[in-house]
């Protein structure tokens, strides 16, 4: 591990001195990428240094505890550092392991998130709606901007489906745990019985692709318009502007009419199907490699049960991890940082016992 550790700080301490450099200030997309490698290594650096602070420390106060000749009060303050730094040294140590972990190459990204009604109806389509209204809400607290790239709304303001953007620093690394089967239990206001109702929504997190992620040839598109169709009202217009795209060698396809402009809708649409595809050769990948699919919470397939919302209870609990939480309004209304806390640390736990075993 320090050998490790010695690489990264010397690592760090070229990047520092490369940034400086005026030739690499004005080539911005080197500097950029120096800058954001630099950000990546800091923590470790900086807890490495802490560990090396603690290692000194008590090694001085147990030289000098060896050496002995001191009154008894400053022998007494003496013995206190010592042991006071060798639970520092024991404590960085384990930091520095989580540090070190292999990072999700995606966690600095944007993401896409498609959210879907399922079993239920309408009830599924309403519970979509507040899902989308959750995720939008805590994205706001985070700082993260949020666009809507294509919604089916339905009479009563539920939506079949949805998806939108996040935009922000680590957007990925907060939402990656979402994707799965929501399940809600709760009295429909349409049911005059008072009976409880199951319904799910399905949600897929998907990160964002850059061009160079993914070579799209126009060749492989079919690019198809169509008139908007929506809940009556703001979205439809005369023209048609909606496009639909089909990835002919995968069949995939995906529409976007949220936007009066063609144009506009087209470039969502682009990025949504340039995600997607992505997404797919990502879950191919990670398929490939067994001992990362169980180094990880649920195995982030879409057809996984993840969570149950169940209003009458006032709770919210995560299968995976196994957490319930009886705070279910202060959650729908985007504070679910307790809970994606709770995942990222069951993660993180996961990864370490298969990188020590």
């Amino acid at each position: 591990m320090f050998d490790k550790l010695l690489e990264v700080e010397k690592r760090f301490e070229e990047v520092n001195e490369m940034v400086c450099r005026p030739e690499i200030v004005t080539d911005q997309e080197q500097y950029t990428k120096l800058m954001k490698e630099m950000k990546q290594l800091s923590p470790v650096v900086e807890k490495f240094r802490e560990y090396k602070t603690a290692k000194e420390t008590n090694e001085e106060s147990r030289a000098m505890l060896d050496e002995g000749g001191m009154d008894a009060d400053f022998a007494e303050m003496v013995k206190e550092e010592f042991e006071q730094s060798k639970a520092d040294i024991e404590r960085i140590a384990e930091e520095l392991k989580i540090l070190l972990l292999p990072r999700d190459p995606n966690d600095d990204r944007n993401v896409i998130i498609e959210i879907r009604g399922g079993a239920g109806g309408e009830e599924s389509a309403l519970f979509a709606g507040v899902l989308y209204r959750m995720y939008s809400m805590y994205a706001e607290t985070k700082g993260f901007k949020t666009e809507i790239l294509n919604a089916n709304e339905t009479g009563l303001g539920g939506y079949k489906e949805i998806s939108f953007s996040v935009e922000g620093d680590g957007a990925y690394s907060r939402f990656k745990f979402e994707s799965g089967v929501h399940r809600v239990q709760r009295v429909p206001e349409t049911e005059s019985q008072g009976r409880i109702h199951t319904s799910t929504v399905t949600v897929a997190v998907l990160p964002e692709a850059e061009d160079i992620d993914f070579e799209l040839n126009e060749k492989d598109l079919q690019i198809d318009t169509f008139r908007s169709s929506g809940a009556g009202g703001q979205h439809i217009n005369k023209t048609s502007s909606a496009i639909r795209i089909t990835h002919l060698p995968t069949g995939t396809v995906v529409e976007c009419q949220d936007e009066r402009s063609q144009h506009k809708n087209k470039e969502k649409a682009m990025k949504v199907l340039r995600s997607r595809l992505y997404d797919a050769e990502k879950a191919k990948h990670d398929a490939e490699i067994a001992g990362e699919r169980k180094a990880q919470v649920g195995t982030g397939d879409r057809s996984e049960r993840i969570r149950t919302y169940n209003y009458p209870q006032g709770r919210i609990s995560d299968h995976r991890i196994g957490l319930t939480l009886y705070k279910i309004e202060q959650m729908l209304n985007g504070d679910i940082d307790e809970l994606i806390d709770a995942l990222i640390t069951a993660d993180t736990a996961e990864k370490l016992k298969a990188s020590e075993g």
